[in-house]
């Protein structure tokens, strides 16, 4: 069999462990190698210190497994059908498509494996590694070298087929394989994505500054959101998908069937006023294999109770002054604030009360900003009961 009938084979195995797409490239130093480098100069990679382990890794994917010399790379979209792109409720449009189902990492993960079997199996001598997100890997440069689309000014790999709704994996794989073809730039003199962003998160063509994204900050951040930086997430309570809203590329993008990766029946009906009054055992149990796990509660918390803040709405007030009362000392200080975001008299009324009762001096300060913001004065010399 020649290496072009073996890639041929290979891909066609890929469509039927269930991915939507797949491509094949041989593995060389990376392209954009120069770039990577100096975005971590530059420090837009955030807190994120584990993008900077293992550099010379990503710098030369041959290096992640011996004898390496090609990459299966495979994509599966998650465009939903019709009814599930537009969810209802005030929890799910401010949650990232990709995460409102199964955790991607482990579906994806079970079919490579189911995969590589196969492989192993056909081609006994050949070594393999998987890698679905989760090592040093530059993916969508791989991903983009074999063919499955071309990167975008939103640093989102673009499929022609799928846009940018995809979710990316690899097989590496010590078999000789012949390369697929890449694809064409696909944004051309476009800058929607630039402009919509509205933190700026993106502040030139195919740069990303985490310190400024939403994804970055209501995903990976731990501890108080800066307090300028919260009227900036508006809705978002875990990651962000505006880039992609507006990216012409995924206007009709091909819709696909994954019911795994569509909200659960034990997620599907969840509010914003649930993650608040939520403890730990409800949480593992309703979260259960769901990639929000991440932000852990507490920072879902955190995120919803800026959300309430920032739609501004009084329906939310009687929750926040619940997790002001009992809450972590996190989620505290973030409901704090969005009661001063929302202002009226049964939330001033509730911030004055805390004042007066609360010790801890980070959360006090939150409720001074508060209400001071809401142009009302405290007097300094109110006891702490």
């Amino acid at each position: 069999m020649t290496a072009e009938e073996q890639a041929r084979l290979l891909k066609q195995w890929a469509l039927e462990a269930g991915f939507d797409r797949a491509g094949v490239t041989s593995l060389a130093p990376a392209e954009h190698g120069k770039q990577y480098l100096e975005w971590l100069q530059r420090g837009d990679q955030a807190t994120m210190a584990y993008l900077e382990r293992r550099a010379e890794v990503r710098l030369d994917p041959r290096q992640v497994l011996e004898g390496a010399r090609s990459a299966l790379c495979v994509a599966l979209h998650y465009y939903p059908l019709s009814g599930e792109s537009e969810v209802s409720g005030n929890l799910w449009p401010g949650v990232a498509r990709y995460a409102r189902g199964a955790d991607y990492h482990q579906l994806m993960e079970r079919r490579l494996e189911q995969l590589v079997i196969r492989i192993e199996r056909a081609f006994p001598s050949t070594g393999t590694r998987i890698y679905v997100d989760t090592g040093p890997v530059l993916e969508r440069e791989l991903a983009a070298r074999a063919g499955l689309g071309a990167i975008g000014k939103n640093t989102n790999l673009l499929d022609p087929q799928g846009g940018s709704w995809v979710l990316l994996g690899e097989i590496f794989l010590t078999l000789e394989l012949v390369d697929d073809v890449p694809v064409a730039d696909l944004c051309g003199s476009c800058t929607s994505c630039l402009e919509a962003c509205p933190t700026g998160a993106l502040p030139q063509p195919y740069r990303l500054d985490s310190r400024k994204c939403i994804s970055y900050w209501t995903i990976e951040h731990r501890g108080v959101i800066p307090a300028e930086v919260r009227p900036l997430l508006t809705g978002w309570v875990f990651g962000c998908d505006i880039c992609q809203e507006v990216c012409p590329v995924n206007e009709g993008p091909l819709a696909v069937d994954h019911e795994e990766l569509t909200i659960p029946p034990g997620r599907v009906g969840l509010e914003l006023e649930d993650l608040l009054s939520m403890d730990r055992d409800e949480y593992v149990g309703r979260f259960r294999g769901s990639p929000m796990k991440r932000a852990k509660l507490e920072g879902l918390q955190r995120n919803a109770a800026v959300a309430m803040g920032n739609s501004g709405e009084r329906r939310y007030v009687s929750t926040l002054i619940r997790a002001l009362r009992n809450g972590s000392s996190l989620l505290r200080r973030h409901a704090a604030w969005a009661l001063g975001q929302i202002g009226g008299g049964e939330a001033v009324a509730a911030l004055r009360k805390s004042f007066r009762s609360q010790v801890e001096p980070a959360v006090r300060e939150e409720i001074r900003t508060a209400i001071q913001g809401l142009g009302l004065t405290l007097p300094e010399d109110l006891p702490i009961l």
